[in-house]
């Protein structure tokens, strides 16, 4: 596994912007239709994590990778800071109620990956107590795979440099500027205690379900990665529709 802070986000592409662009528009036009066939056969749940640092671009594939989806079969749950009475509740507590059932895609913009990253970066739990919650992700998601969900988990991994330039945007650019939130910009200079800390996170809990680490520098190509895994994940299912 390589180390994150070690991945360039800049390195040579077998592909070009252009051809990208034309693959991503042929796999949106699949999903469409192997999504209908997941719908009813309606036998597997899938499971999309997006985790990354802000503006890494979680919104953007969203937007852009699922756009011909048909929005009867797929939700998206953004995952805020914890509410009071989310608090007051084990983590998992309002994951549990968000999960797919089968014949559904759900997409979750940040999980329940922010309860072993938060709190690491800004000191609230012990080693102890971090390494348990590792422990119970693990079990949580070999639970779910174990009853048929499938889970596919994108790291999202943009530069340094990359990220200061889009936190400027959004001071710069009207149609950006509604993005800005002032904590964005204190928590950038917690960047390194950020990757330390999704370190930790891709070597604890990569047991049953890999993340998948994408360099998104390139928008474009962060896409495309992300289009063509999901497509060949629901093609090696080899569905067929109910008779």
């Amino acid at each position: 596994m390589k180390n994150i802070n070690h991945i360039s986000t800049n390195a040579p592409n077998t592909i070009s912007k252009l051809e990208a662009n034309m693959e991503l528009s042929k796999f949106q036009k699949q999903l469409f239709s192997l999504q209908n066939l997941f719908y009813a056969e309606g036998k597997h749940a899938l499971l999309i994590i997006l985790q990354g640092m802000d503006t890494s671009g979680k919104d953007g594939v969203v937007r852009h990778v699922f756009s011909h989806i048909n929005p009867q079969g797929c939700d998206v749950k953004s995952f805020k800071t914890p509410t009071e009475e989310e608090k007051a509740h084990d983590f998992l507590w309002r994951i549990y109620a968000n999960l797919p059932k089968k014949g559904m895609i759900q997409i979750f913009n940040r999980s329940h990956y922010e309860e072993v990253l938060y709190p690491v970066v800004h000191k609230e739990l012990s080693k102890a107590q971090i390494q348990e919650r590792h422990n119970v992700i693990n079990q949580f998601e070999e639970h779910l795979q174990r009853n048929n969900t499938i889970i596919l988990k994108f790291y999202l991994h943009i530069s340094r440099k990359e990220q200061q330039k889009r936190l400027e945007d959004r001071l710069t650019r009207p149609e950006k500027k509604w993005k800005y939130n002032v904590t964005d910009q204190k928590e950038s200079k917690k960047w390194f205690a950020y990757m330390q800390a999704y370190q930790k996170i891709i070597d604890c809990c990569n047991v049953t379900n890999p993340w998948i680490i994408v360099p998104s520098d390139k928008k474009w190509y962060r896409n495309y990665i992300i289009a063509i895994t999901i497509v060949k994940t629901l093609e090696d299912l080899k569905m067929k529709y109910p008779k």
